[in-house]
């Protein structure tokens, strides 16, 4: 019996030691309040988006929920103007899968709204299928919705400056890969179906994010604006729900055991919106709430141009 006592006692001493040193994150601290401050959260009716935009609704900002999903998104800002006591959190409807809804919920925020100081840019899809415009999922909504989106509304965000941009990228972009002849021919970023395809993609629309946040803030310097992306740590969110059943259920016990919650990943997409001082530090990469090195890749900067003047013809910006 002690012999088993003492097995239980060391596996729970080596849990506490893994989750609390390995998967836990370090939480923002920054003490900033947001009254007459607007913020747009891509992504926000679920996960560390709903967790985003609460901590900002309770710091006093304006929070736009910019989902795809009506049903939910109200849902969603029902909850947080409850739990906040802030009334001015509005859903908008935006599904970044398309362009052509890209463009129309930025036109109609423009007409509607007279402020943004910040665009988090933190919806994300891993799994199959295609975008309205043809473009593998992963790339399409990770990484050129959200290009289109940053520039529609970028003019806003540098009349309303000092204002940010934040893009939640991943770890995983160090496994990422930018193949422009497949982009070309496939409009994705990896050929073939198949659960490690998807991997595949979602990793390399990570390291597009990672890329774009760094040519951003090349073009941005000088200006009020600044940009950073992260990441967020391993979270037991909704992301994988594109995935097959079955790899859902075998991740479910070790995602309950030691992923962190929503609330949790919020804290680097936090930091990177609040932080005072950190403006120097535009377009580089964060994690646990403090500045990362990226991948090779990510450093890129000949990549990072290239991929923004690809995205600009893709999306008919140019």
């Amino acid at each position: 019996m002690s012999a088993l006592l003492c097995l239980v006692a060391g596996a729970v001493c080596f849990y506490l030691i893994v989750y609390y040193g390995v998967f836990r994150g370090v939480g923002c601290s920054s003490p900033v309040k947001l009254k007459g401050k607007t913020a747009i959260v891509t992504g926000s009716n679920t996960g560390i988006g709903k967790a985003t935009a609460l901590d900002l609704a309770k710091r006093g900002a304006r929070v736009i929920l910019a989902c795809r999903n009506k049903e939910k998104a109200e849902a969603a800002a029902f909850d947080i103007r409850r739990e906040s006591g802030n009334n001015q959190v509005v859903f908008m409807q935006l599904d970044l899968a398309s362009l052509k809804s890209v463009r129309s919920f930025a036109e109609t925020f423009l007409k509607t709204e007279p402020r943004l100081d910040l665009l988090i840019n933190n919806a994300g899809v891993m799994g199959p299928g295609c975008t309205e415009d043809g473009f593998g999922a992963a790339f399409g909504v990770n990484h050129l919705g959200h290009f289109l989106l940053t520039n529609l509304l970028l003019e806003r965000l540098q009349q309303c400056g000092p204002s940010r941009v934040v893009t939640v990228a991943a770890l995983l972009h160090r496994f990422g890969n930018i193949d422009f002849p497949l982009l070309a021919s496939e409009k994705d970023l990896v050929s073939g179906q198949s659960t490690w395809h998807d991997f595949q993609a979602y990793c390399s629309s990570k390291l597009c994010n990672v890329l774009f946040t760094r040519e951003l803030a090349n073009r941005l310097e000088g200006t009020s604006v600044t940009c950073y992306s992260l990441h967020p740590g391993v979270i037991y969110t909704e992301l994988c729900r594109g995935l097959s059943l079955w790899l859902q259920l075998l991740m479910m016990p070790f995602a309950k055991l030691f992923f962190m919650d929503p609330e949790g990943g919020s804290q680097t997409t936090l930091h990177c919106a609040l932080q005072e001082g950190i403006e120097p530090l535009s377009g580089r990469y964060f994690s646990n709430c403090a500045l990362q090195q990226v991948g090779a890749k990510g450093r890129d900067d000949a990549l990072a141009k290239k991929l923004w003047e690809v995205s600009e013809r893709l999306t008919r910006l140019s």
